[in-house]
Parts: structure tokens; C-alpha cells; sequence
């Protein structure tokens, strides 16, 4: 390609580009052109909606024209659509005449990313239904209509003529609670089943709205749970498409996210029970589909009604305790077990430890990053001896370190390495020194670091509260954000995930260095200590991209709790003698110069392997 030809290219690359430079919209037509869109789309909702309408009036109109007439519930079957409102202090509950079922679910004192209310259920996402096997046909509850036979603000009874009887449905909504009673009552309706007939099927299912910021770290907090009867609770996994049968009979079940739950409780048990949990495409707006179906009791004679209630509110642990008491029956609903505190020992820290510590620092009315300030300095005072005794134990082997040297010179062949780890411990048994003192106690420290691990994030008090630049404690803070997600990382960068990184390297470096400081090891095992030590640095940096989505919150309280730990160190090795201390073992030692040294444990152990390997080798030179 010539000059002349690369250059007529470049003039004409040159005049496409000032063209569309020149006939490019102004600012004011772009307004204009984005309004128009707008009106255009409201326009497009409107024709939809009313689409929609006419489809539902079509369907109702085609289902009353081919009823039977013969059926039992001819009448029944006849009617209009209209919506009924229950409403307390707390939830507005919607529900259709329709079936007399439940349409949709919202929360009054909690909004989400968008500060709309929190919608649980909705018309377009749920799906109640149930399904009654007369002799003749299976009634499905989509092909009834109800009429209201009462109605008060938080109250209503449903009825519908059948053939020699009626069915009748009522609800009701208790006063500031989340709570709701739903009973389903017969009455002269025994002739249309079979005798055998003792149960109602019901199908519930629901798409899951993702309320808060990011939905990846909501969305491991998401699961259809379930109580067993005179059991405790289970669930299916969160991140996999699960379908399960159910061969006990249940309590309840929960429709869960991260902090609400929409729950049907079954006084007479649900049996029979297939429940189905899918995880929604990733910034689809949803997390989860969850499916359930079900059996529970039903007397189409009407002598015992079928009682159910439902729980659509937060997953709040003082607020699902105190609803227990609401219990149509005499079961322990143990509500409160949907606020997840982690395994069984981890469990009963937080249940009643940090708990009440977290209520009582939150009754001070201080901000909740604060409180998590106080909460760390609290936890951290209380471990505090555990912490001294751990970092002495090491000192007492840093100041030991000259006679260690000695028995590296002393064995300087591998071959010797376990009469030089049989000396080693007799060494420190002459001291009083023992190579485990700093692990046991950093172990009893571990339940409460997993343990706030568990709570934090469960912590419903947490949500919406800012601190700081994070404007939520309960999702992850992005002030350094872009708008393209990137391999690892995302779409953000979490600064105090990247602080709890920070002060996690320092507290690893710190670590590292006591380790070799106390260590005596051959030239083999310091390589083999590099490779874990640079492992060890490379843990923190892997934090920083698992934790990045995390609760802030959380990553709030492990940069608080690794910055206190490293000033708790530089406080110890500052105000640490180790003249006085290695005085003090010295002391030990002709305390206990005429006492009897028998080997214990480990070092017994090695004295024992010592003889034999002797003992082998002398074998092996006699033949």
C-alpha cells in the first residue's frame, strides 16, 4: 500500500469522524429524544397492563362459560375478581376473591435498594394455591370465587356456596406483629368426598427479589429452610438447583432470603412434602425460585377446622422469638432458629453471649459502627489472658533460642534429628517450658472469632445503617467502584475489606517472624518454612477477593479486631523483659535441678522412637 492511498484513507476516517461530530444531537434534543422514551414506555406499560386485564377477564369468562352444571360447586364457580386489603402497624397482606388466596406481601418499616417497602410476595412472583379431591372432580382453589361475609382492617371471613353446604376462609392479621391466622372451615360438605378424604394439597411457590446491594453475598444467605416435626430446622443448599421429598412430617416451611422470610405454618403438620429450590440468573433482580408442595389436614365435615398461619416479616431473632407465642397450637414453632448462629459451640456463644452483648451496646442508642468498635474491644479485653499467655509461652521459647543453637551445632547431621528433638524437649522440661503453651490458647479464642463470623452478617440491625463511607453495614462498601465487573474482583473495591487484608499481612508478617525467632530447624526445614511462609502472605491477599463482596460489617470487625491484635503485640513485646524472663526460667531450673525429670507425652514418645531406631541400627551393623 502506497503513501497516497494510506493518506486518502486517513481524510476519509477524518470526514466520518467530524460528520458524526457535526450532526451528533444537542443537549436539549437528547432531553427531548429521552422524554419521549419515557412517554413512549408508560404508554407500552398502560397497553400491557390493560392487555393483561383483558386476558385475566377472557380467562375468568371462559372458565364460568364451560362450568358444569351439574357440579356441587356450580355457584361456586361463578363470580368476580376483586382484591381484599389487610393492614396493621407493620404489613399490608393483599388477597383475591379469587380463590381466597394470598396475592401479595408488603412490608411497612423496611425498604430496599431502590427505598421502596419490601415486597415478600407479589402477584407476579408468588403463587398460592390448594386443590380439594371430591368424589366427582378435584376442585382447584383458581376456579372458585368468594364472596366477603366480614370484614374489619385486619380481618376478614371469605365464603362460597356449595351444594348442600359452604366453604369458608378467614383471616387475620394480629395487631403490630407479622403474624397472620388462616383457617379454612367445611360445613355440610361430607357427601361430596370419600370417606378416606382427611387432607387438603397445597402448592406454594415464589421468585425471590433481591432487596440488597450486590445480591451475591445476599444470595448465600437465601434458603428454603423447614422445620420437622419435634426436630429442629433444615435446608436446602443455597447455591445448587435442589429438589427434595420430604418423608417427615413438618412444622413449617420458609420461603428465606438474607434478612426476610415468608413462612406457612401447619398446625395439624404438612405431610407428603416436595420442596424445590433454583438459583435466578445472576443481576436477573431475583436470587432464588423456591417451589413447595404439600398435604395437611382438611374435614369436609367441618367438625375440626384446617389452621394455618403465616409469618411474612424480618428474620429478626427477638421478633421470631416473641412470635412463637402467637402459636394457634401448642407447638413450639421455634422461629427464632431461622436467625442462623453457626454449629453447636459457635451456636451458644452467640445465642447467649455476644447476643446480649450486642443488645445491650445497641440500647445505648450509639451507631452501629461503634458498636462494633466496642464489641471488638470488649471481646478482645475478655481473651485478652488467653492472648498474654499464648505470646509469653513464645517469648519463653525466643529467650531459649541460644540453647537451641547449641543442640544445632551439637547434631549438625540429619541422622541425628531425633536425638536433637529428644535433648530439645528435655531442654524444655529442665525450663518449664512447653512448645504447646502459645496454641492452646489461641484455640480457645477461635469459636469466638467463627462465632462473629456467623452473627454479623445474620444481624438484621445492621441493615441500612452507615458508618464511615460505608452507606450499609449489612453489604459491602463501594466508594472505589466501575462500571465493568472484572475477573475476581468485580465491579468494586471494598476498603475496609482491603484494611482487614492490610492488618491480616501485618498480623501474618508479625506471626512469621516469632516463628523463626523460636524455631530450630535445619536447613531443609527453613526452606520448606519459606514455601509455608509465603503461602501464609498469599492467604490474606485470597481474603481480600473472597471478602470483597462481604458485609462490610464484617470486614469492619476483622480490621478492628486484627488492628487491636497488632497494638496488643506491640504492647507485649514492648513491655516484655527477656533478661527477666530468661532469669525466670533459669530460676525454674535450679528450683528443679534435684527433681526427678520423667518424659511425658510427646516426649516420651520421641524416647521410645529413639531406642528402637538404635536398636534397629544395631542390628543392621552386626549382620
Amino acid at each position: 500500500m502506497d503513501k497516497n492511498t494510506i493518506t486518502g484513507f486517513l481524510l476519509i476516517a477524518l470526514v466520518l469522524i467530524l460528520f458524526s461530530w457535526w450532526s451528533r444531537p444537542s443537549e436539549a434534543q437528547l432531553k427531548e429524544m429521552a422524554r419521549q422514551d419515557s412517554i413512549a414506555q408508560v404508554e407500552q406499560a398502560k397497553l400491557a397492563e390493560q392487555e393483561k386485564q383483558k386476558v385475566a377477564k377472557d380467562s375468568v369468562n371462559e372458565r364460568i362459560a364451560s362450568v358444569d352444571s351439574t357440579s356441587a360447586f356450580f355457584s361456586a364457580k361463578q363470580g368476580e375478581v376483586s382484591n381484599i386489603t389487610l393492614k396493621n402497624e407493620k404489613v399490608t397482606v393483599t388477597l383475591s376473591t379469587q380463590g381466597g388466596v394470598i396475592e401479595s406481601a408488603v412490608l411497612s418499616e423496611y425498604q430496599n435498594q431502590q427505598k421502596e417497602n419490601v415486597v415478600l410476595l407479589s402477584k407476579d412472583d408468588s403463587h398460592f394455591s390448594y386443590t380439594l379431591e371430591t368424589k366427582a372432580e378435584n376442585i382447584k382453589s383458581e376456579d372458585i370465587f368468594f364472596q366477603v361475609a366480614e370484614q374489619s382492617d385486619s380481618s376478614v371471613t371469605l365464603t362460597t356456596a356449595v351444594t348442600g353446604g359452604e366453604l369458608r376462609l378467614k383471616y387475620l392479621l394480629h395487631p403490630d406483629s407479622y403474624m397472620m391466622d388462616f383457617i379454612i372451615e367445611s360445613e355440610g360438605l361430607d357427601n361430596l368426598f370419600s370417606p378416606s378424604t382427611k387432607h387438603i394439597d397445597i402448592a406454594w411457590e415464589n421468585r425471590i427479589q433481591q432487596q440488597e446491594k450486590g445480591g451475591s453475598f445476599e444470595n448465600r444467605y437465601a434458603a428454603l429452610t423447614y422445620k420437622i416435626k419435634d426436630e429442629g430446622t433444615k435446608k436446602l443448599n443455597e447455591m445448587k438447583d435442589v429438589t427434595k421429598q420430604v418423608d417427615k412430617q413438618l412444622d413449617w416451611i420458609d420461603f428465606k432470603d438474607q434478612f426476610f422470610s415468608s413462612i406457612i405454618i401447619a398446625h395439624q403438620d404438612f405431610q407428603n412434602v416436595s420442596l424445590q429450590s433454583t438459583p435466578e440468573e445472576k443481576n436477573s433482580g431475583y436470587l432464588k425460585y423456591y417451589n413447595a408442595q404439600m398435604q395437611t389436614f382438611f374435614d369436609p365435615s367441618g367438625k375440626q377446622a384446617t389452621e394455618m398461619q403465616f409469618y411474612l416479616g424480618p428474620n429478626d431473632f427477638h421478633t421470631l422469638k416473641s412470635t412463637n407465642k402467637l402459636s394457634l397450637s401448642d407447638k413450639n414453632l421455634k422461629l427464632q432458629n431461622l436467625v442462623y448462629f453457626g454449629w453447636p459451640i459457635v451456636k451458644w456463644i452467640n445465642r447467649f453471649f455476644i447476643l446480649y452483648l450486642f443488645d445491650w451496646l445497641t440500647g445505648f442508642g450509639l451507631n452501629m459502627g461503634i458498636v462494633l468498635l466496642l464489641l471488638t474491644l470488649i471481646v478482645k479485653a475478655l481473651v485478652y489472658p488467653a492472648t498474654k499467655k499464648s505470646y509469653l509461652a513464645s517469648a519463653r521459647m525466643r529467650v531459649l533460642k541460644p540453647e537451641m543453637d547449641k543442640l544445632n551445632a551439637k547434631y549438625p547431621k540429619q541422622e541425628d534429628a531425633m536425638k536433637k528433638q529428644q535433648e530439645m524437649m528435655q531442654l524444655y522440661s529442665q525450663y518449664g517450658v512447653s512448645p504447646m503453651g502459645g496454641c492452646l490458647p489461641m484455640l480457645i479464642q477461635m469459636p469466638i472469632w467463627i462465632a462473629l463470623f456467623n452473627f454479623i452478617p445474620n444481624a438484621i440491625e445492621l441493615r441500612g445503617e452507615s458508618f464511615l463511607w460505608a452507606n450499609d453495614l449489612s453489604a459491602y462498601d463501594d466508594v472505589i467502584r466501575w462500571g465493568k465487573n472484572l475477573w475476581l474482583i468485580g465491579n468494586h473495591i471494598s476498603i475496609f475489606c482491603l484494611l482487614f487484608s492490610v492488618t491480616n499481612i501485618i498480623n501474618t508478617w508479625i506471626s512469621m517472624r516469632q516463628q523463626q525467632s523460636n524455631a530450630m530447624m535445619s536447613q531443609e526445614q527453613q526452606a520448606q518454612m519459606n514455601m509455608m511462609q509465603w503461602m501464609m502472605i498469599i492467604m490474606p491477599v485470597a481474603f481480600f477477593f473472597m471478602f470483597n463482596d462481604y458485609s462490610s460489617g464484617l470486614s469492619y470487625y476483622y480490621f478492628l479486631s486484627g488492628l487491636t491484635t497488632i497494638l496488643i503485640m506491640w504492647g507485649l513485646r514492648k513491655f516484655t523483659d527477656d533478661n527477666k524472663l530468661r532469669q525466670q526460667l533459669e530460676d525454674y531450673k535450679a528450683r528443679h535441678a534435684n527433681d526427678p525429670k520423667k518424659m511425658g507425652g510427646f516426649a516420651a514418645r520421641l524416647e521410645a522412637m529413639q531406642k528402637m531406631a538404635e536398636e534397629q541400627q544395631r542390628m543392621r551393623n552386626k549382620k
